[in-house]
């Protein structure tokens, strides 16, 4: 009877230290990811890129986890708050700790961003009932343009053929994904080009005329070839095995309400770059078609 007791105490006592072990190493994963962010604050800052939608998003909020990843360089996992990272791109690529931002390649800046735009856009959705209702500006624009643009979308059925397309109704899952997927596509799109544009003289981009017109006419190509655009996961199997991704054609791009409500509220550029931006030839029609959507985000 008393061995038998023992026994129960013993595996009681290993249950607790199980318990109490694990709930350190959250704490210590949290301390982790905690640092990693505000280095990764810093090192945008240095490379003057945008940093106002990841200063909303707590230090905390994000898991940054690192694998071998062979299909993608980075993937957020909505709900529970892991950004899976390619072990490459941690420091010495012992899976530890972020890079610093200055040792990544413009192209892995662009993934990062895109995913970490992912994040915020998972944390505004969790936390909205709690929020000053003016910072849920963006989500309230985000679920009116969900409704409006991405409930019927055109498609490119075959991608290498963009010319061809296809209209598809979309579900209430896949409609958001399209919508997330074509924004975080912008905001890593903006990311690249702005490191593109500066990298000569190692400068801020908002500071030289001559970067800002570069930037500026990048994104009248971008939008002249259609290159703002995402794509969603099919819901139905049957078209999963057709197609694993469905990509938007160039007819349901980014619309230019989008764009300027990304531009404002995410990335924080300044009511005069936007305008002067919107003030382009090539761009006019652009920001005046809202495809039937009533009111803009705005910057």
């Amino acid at each position: 009877m008393a061995s038998r007791r023992l026994r129960c105490l013993a595996i009681g006592y290993l249950g607790l230290m199980m318990v109490m072990g694990g709930a350190a190493r959250a704490d210590s994963d949290d301390m982790t990811s905690g640092r990693m962010w505000q280095q990764l604050l810093a090192d945008a800052s240095k490379l003057h890129l945008p940093t106002k939608f990841l200063e909303q998003i707590p230090p905390d909020y994000i898991r940054f986890e690192f694998e071998d990843l062979h299909t993608y360089a980075a993937e957020y996992h909505p709900g529970e708050r892991r950004l899976v990272l390619n072990r490459a791109l941690s420091f010495n690529a012992a899976g530890g700790t972020l890079k610093p931002l200055t040792k990544l390649t413009h192209k892995e800046l662009d993934v990062l961003y895109h995913e970490l735009f992912h994040a915020y856009m998972d944390y505004l959705a969790s936390v909205q009932d709690r929020r000053n209702p003016a910072d849920m500006l963006l989500l309230s624009f985000a679920r009116q343009q969900q409704g409006c643009r991405y409930a019927e979308v055109k498609i490119t059925p075959v991608v290498q053929r963009k010319g061809e397309t296809e209209t598809r109704y979309l579900t209430e899952s896949e409609s958001w994904e399209a919508l997330n997927e074509t924004w975080a596509v912008f905001i890593g799109w903006a990311i690249w080009t702005q490191l593109e544009v500066q990298q000569k003289s190692g400068g801020s981009m908002f500071r030289q005329a001559g970067a800002v017109e570069q930037w500026m006419r990048r994104f009248e190509e971008a939008v002249q070839n259609g290159e703002l655009r995402g794509y969603y996961v099919p819901e139905d199997p049957d078209e999963r095995r057709v197609a694993q991704k469905r990509f938007l054609a160039k007819e349901s791009q980014i619309s230019g309400g989008e764009a300027a409500a990304l531009m404002g509220q995410a990335l924080g550029f300044s009511e005069k770059f936007f305008e002067t931006l919107k003030a382009r030839p090539r761009l006019s029609s652009f920001f005046r078609r809202e495809a039937d959507c009533e009111g803009a985000g705005g910057s």
